[in-house]
């Protein structure tokens, strides 16, 4: 798959019929829908090549995009994402019952909350229908930049467009802040395990409400998609928009966890269920060396400073099932304690520890 994106310009000849043969090209003058609609600044086309002609029907003004948009979407060997478009009202609110969740991003000077800065932050405040999972409401926008107090990372502006003259002097308002959170149900953020130890160092705020990770806290391979990165789950439903951007961001992951999944539900729904649930880490204690190719293989990771293999378990049921496999295939049915630490919501992504408890396998 190939994606074509240009700047907008005229097209300064009208469209024609394209002819439908694979060996003769089209001429100078004529517009196919690709052509037309590759100009237009709000929609991205998608072509799987080679392509099979486009018959001359689907050929339209170049003048109207969205006549373009909706003929090549027609087309079987052509994918159109359009530009999305950031929503802040979803409708009344009847008086059902609702929980509210805050969609949050931030931009840094670096990777490691114990020495890097928040320089943008962004937050959706947004009610959801308990029933649904759907946003109901106005949506309250928070975005502000912050002043690291040293210059901003080459690397970092590349990535993000903040440079230095953006955060000059600026701060992020604690009193706005801590209202927002404070009315917060679930603080919802695509990589909370980022995201929360900045936040947190900043404003404690943040450290006493239950969060939720859509990167980790839902399984986007199981639900059929081919990545879960933002950008692609927003492409898969239909969007492109300007990443590394804290509020785009925002709005982008907001209308993604608006979307059914597989079962129906919406993401913000699965979030919120598994905001009651506590994960656990795992660690494999007294191991047998042989048993590391296992471990690897099953997705344990090793902790160079304990000494250690771990995992992380999203349930009681899945802990279950891994202390069963432990003992089956790796000690070997002998008597063995493992250590757990339970992290509920209001823990876990954080830097913080949950409490640490033994378990015999």
């Amino acid at each position: 798959m190939s994606f074509f994106g240009f700047e907008a310009e005229s097209a300064e000849k009208p469209a024609q019929p394209a002819k439908a043969s694979k060996s003769v090209s089209p001429p100078a003058s004529v517009v196919t829908p690709a052509e037309a609609l590759a100009v237009a600044p709000d929609s991205l086309v998608a072509v799987a090549l080679p392509a099979a002609p486009v018959a001359a029907p689907l050929v339209a003004q170049a003048s109207d995009p969205e006549a373009m948009a909706q003929a090549l979407a027609q087309h079987p060997d052509f994918r159109v994402l359009r530009r999305l478009v950031p929503r802040t009202d979803y409708g009344p609110v009847n008086g059902q019952a609702t929980q509210r969740v805050i969609v949050l991003d931030t931009e840094t000077t670096g990777l490691d909350s114990k020495s890097e800065k928040v320089i943008e932050l962004a937050m959706l405040s947004v009610l959801v229908d308990s029933a649904t999972g759907l946003p109901v409401g106005p949506v309250t926008v928070y975005e502000s930049f912050e002043d690291p107090g040293r210059p901003i990372p080459p690397q970092i502006t590349e990535i993000t467009g903040i440079d230095d003259s953006m955060v000059q002097g600026q701060r992020i308002d604690d009193a706005a802040v801590n209202a927002l959170v404070q009315a917060a149900d679930l603080v919802v953020a695509h990589n909370a395990g980022f995201d929360r130890p900045f936040v947190e160092a900043r404003f404690p705020v943040f450290a006493a409400k239950a969060w939720g990770c859509s990167f980790q806290g839902i399984d986007w391979k199981k639900e059929g998609s081919g990545s879960a990165k933002l950008e692609f789950l927003a492409s898969e439903r239909g969007w492109f928009y300007d990443a590394h951007r804290a509020q785009v961001d925002c709005h982008a992951l907001l209308q993604v966890l608006s979307s059914p999944l597989a079962d129906g539900q919406t993401g913000l729904s699965r979030l919120l269920a598994g905001a009651g649930q506590s994960r656990y880490k795992l660690r494999a204690t007294g191991a047998p060396f042989e048993s590391k190719d296992k471990l690897k293989a099953r997705g344990y990771r090793w902790d160079g400073e304990g000494r250690v293999w771990w995992c992380s378990l999203a349930s009681d049921a899945l802990l279950d099932a891994e202390c069963d496999w432990l003992r089956a295939e790796v000690y070997g049915q002998r008597s063995a304690r493992v250590q757990l630490e339970a992290m509920d919501s209001r823990v876990q992504f954080s830097s913080r520890s949950g409490p640490v408890s033994e378990r015999s396998v």
